[in-house]
């Protein structure tokens, strides 16, 4: 970034700050269960499983593999179809609507 009024921050420390604020949205998210994947999609373009996928493929460039499974529960703080059970709902046609119109078009 090279924006004056940033402090200067060393690669070391951006990652530690970056990590931080990447654990805290995942906290929030896993604290946040009432907000559906199809909701975070509507709003914002992504959702828990971008998060996930984002996860793995940076695994994937590190030399690491992750099966999508394993990405899922790092992100959801527990098994993917365990969370699925308990907090996931049938999405309304009208949020269905809402994401066949403004669906990313890596989705």
């Amino acid at each position: 970034m090279n924006d004056n009024s940033l402090p200067d921050i060393n690669a070391a420390t951006r990652t530690e700050l970056e990590a931080a604020a990447f654990r805290r949205l995942l906290q929030h998210l896993r604290s946040r269960t009432d907000v559906q994947n199809i909701d975070m999609m509507n709003l914002t373009g992504f959702c828990r499983n971008c998060l996930s996928n984002w996860y793995r493929e940076a695994a994937k460039e590190k030399g690491l593999t992750l099966s999508k499974d394993q990405s899922r529960e790092i992100i959801y703080g527990e098994p993917y179809a365990e969370w699925l059970d308990k907090y996931q709902r049938e999405a309304s046609a009208e949020q269905l609507a809402s994401f066949e119109e403004n669906r990313p078009k890596d989705h």
